[in-house]
């Protein structure tokens, strides 16, 4: 049963030349707002050499050129590449990280980078890893503890502790 359900053809969410027109659109946006404001800074050539969006200029005109070489191979192409870039199972792996990661991030801003570290890594231990709840909590302590004493005590560089300031207990 496992291995019928293993030469099952997955769902595919998105093929590569989808991906690659979708890339190759935001980066001609970008070089295209790198241009515009190039011209703003001074593009041209003055009298004591190049102008400070001389060079960002021509920066902005090659991911434009680049950008949409890459949508014309990806759209117009007959070598465009139509495999597959992502299915559904490798989507979900994927949002299984990358989500938490989010969170981890937005955790930082209110209680800093250690206790959303001891918190991310204890519930990917427990999640992911599948490791006993106790054993998750007190390595992610551990790990963490020996971080907080390696920057804030020892190389006396203090890290963000987050709005709410969770460890202010400690004098850091």
């Amino acid at each position: 049963m496992k291995d019928a359900e293993a030469s099952a053809p997955q769902r595919v969410l998105a093929r590569n030349c989808t991906v690659d027109a979708v890339v190759a659109v935001v980066l001609f946006v970008v070089g295209a707002v790198v241009i515009v404001q190039a011209r703003a800074l001074g593009a041209e050539w003055a009298s004591d050499g190049p102008g400070s969006g001389y060079f960002p200029f021509y920066i902005g005109l090659i991911l434009c050129i680049a950008s949409a070489g890459i949508l014309y191979q990806a759209v117009v192409s007959k070598k465009r590449d139509t495999r597959a870039f992502v299915d559904r199972e490798q989507l979900v792996r994927v949002l299984s990280v990358f989500v938490p990661a989010i969170f981890y991030v937005l955790a930082i801003a209110f209680v800093g980078i250690y206790v959303a570290s001891a918190i991310y890594i204890a519930v990917f231990m427990i999640v992911l890893g599948k490791y006993p709840r106790v054993k998750s909590v007190v390595l992610s302590v551990i790990i963490v503890a020996v971080f907080f004493l390696m920057f804030e005590v020892w190389f006396k560089v203090p890290l963000y502790k987050g709005s709410l300031d969770p460890l202010r207990f400690l004098g850091y």
